[in-house]
């Protein structure tokens, strides 16, 4: 049996260990699920979606914990260290508790009659579930890392599924139209179980998939909502749901238009549940003051704005776009912006062009990324920003994100923006880089 001594080392082998990186199917996880004897007696909320799965998480997560349950939430991926996708009471896991439990899969996948492979993803799922099957939780949140039918979280039965939205993305996996995409993603529903559905116009497919499975579909704007508080509309809101209706609720700690709906979907999460893990209007309000989620519409302290966004697909940046122009004036906004090759870069851009004048754009240090020059050339084909001659939109390469941020720091005046947005990897080597400059 394979063991290894630190996380890290684990890491380095589980990204080579299966032949493929992605490899959807839940046949070779259900069987070494089945051989760990994973279950939870507690209620299991999984979250999917094409944006808004992490901001979901962190709001049921937030309120729960401020009713006083024990909690366990898996997100993914991680920013700066892979603990940050196990959670427990709000708390990343530490390192002793993960290498316990990878070294309780590996024993589990190893031992079976015919021993199967898994990917990187499909372990430590494995590996998370069973440390929060072993912790005495109360609830178990669960973040679906692609899709929903095929992906590795599908191996439970959620008591409550959550889908918050809908869109264009990773169509090389779930096909190329929202329908297509929302009959992937409903995959996680179950019969006679809460559907939540957040998403404001979803697909006829995910809908109709959901009343023929005889899920208990919750549909938003039909059994629940957002309500703006007349003469208050810019302090409070109000949740209207199928039974509860809660009032008198300040705007989310976590910064965006669109937190409200992901809100409103935990709220209808929670009020579904509400039977098994009640939570007063006192909880949701302290709840929703401390949810906390680095790198959607992050504001740095301090001059110039520094704004962090994963936004890494059309849909989640022309959100970022509606929030960055709802922020006031700034004379100049600079941009670092890297992403993977397999996004539509070119819609992304369009998306964003309009509150951008220097773009900074960078290489990330990942195959599957898009290099900086040919990002360059895309953003040069569809703005005016072109080389670097210091004109009224100027565009830039870069070899790391940290790099085109230190630039971007020193071409900015103290009443500017940077907004550093795209994939994951732009987001974390930026925060890297902030965090050293702290110290």
């Amino acid at each position: 049996m394979i063991r290894f001594d630190t996380l890290d080392a684990w890491l380095a082998h589980l990204e080579t260990a299966h032949p493929v990186g992605i490899d959807m199917g839940l046949a070779r996880i259900s069987r070494v699920r089945d051989a760990l004897g994973i279950a939870f007696d507690c209620p299991v909320f999984i979250v999917g979606g094409t944006n808004g799965k992490g901001s979901t998480c962190a709001f049921l997560e937030a309120i729960l914990y401020a009713a006083g349950y024990r909690v366990g939430c898996h997100t993914s991926p991680h920013l700066l260290q892979f603990n940050e996708r196990a959670r427990i009471d709000g708390a990343s896991v530490d390192d002793a508790a993960l290498l316990e439990q990878f070294e309780a899969v590996e024993a589990a996948r190893a031992g079976l009659d015919e021993p199967v492979t898994l990917t990187y993803f499909e372990f430590t799922t494995l590996a998370i579930m069973r440390l929060f099957q072993h912790s005495g939780l109360d609830a178990v949140i669960l973040e679906v890392g692609l899709g929903g039918r095929l992906d590795a979280m599908n191996i439970l039965d959620a008591d409550c599924a959550i889908v918050t939205s809908i869109d264009i993305d990773h169509t090389q996996y779930l096909g190329d139209t929202r329908e297509a995409i929302g009959l992937e993603k409903a995959g996680i529903f179950r019969a006679g179980r809460p559907a939540i559905v957040g998403d404001p116009q979803p697909p006829t497919s995910l809908v109709r998939y959901g009343e023929q499975l005889g899920a208990e579909l919750w549909l938003a704007g039909r059994d629940f909502g957002v309500d703006a508080v007349p003469g208050n509309e810019r302090q409070q809101w109000r949740y209207r749901g199928r039974s509860q209706s809660r009032a008198g609720l300040a705007y989310p700690a976590l910064r965006g238009a669109n937190q409200l709906l992901n809100a409103s979907a935990a709220l209808a999460a929670l009020e579904a549940l509400r039977d098994r893990l009640p939570v007063s209007a006192q909880d949701l309000r302290v709840g929703l003051a401390n949810a906390t989620l680095p790198g959607r519409f992050q504001v740095l302290p301090g001059r110039p704005t520094v704004v962090l966004d994963v936004a890494h697909n059309p849909h989640a940046a022309a959100v970022l776009a509606q929030n960055l122009g709802g922020m006031g004036f700034f004379p100049f906004t600079y941009a670092v912006f890297g992403a993977m090759a397999d996004k539509d870069l070119d819609a992304i851009v369009d998306r964003m062009k309009g509150e951008i004048d220097h773009w900074h754009v960078c290489d990330l240090p990942i195959a599957r990324a898009e290099r900086a020059t040919d990002l360059a050339a895309r953003i040069a084909a569809r703005t005016s920003a072109h080389g670097d001659d210091g004109g009224e939109s100027t565009l830039r390469r870069y070899d790391s994100p940290a790099l085109a941020y230190q630039d971007a720091l020193k071409r900015a005046s103290e009443n500017d923006r940077i907004v550093v947005f795209g994939s994951f990897y732009t987001v974390a080597g930026v925060l890297e880089e902030h965090r050293r400059r702290q110290h």
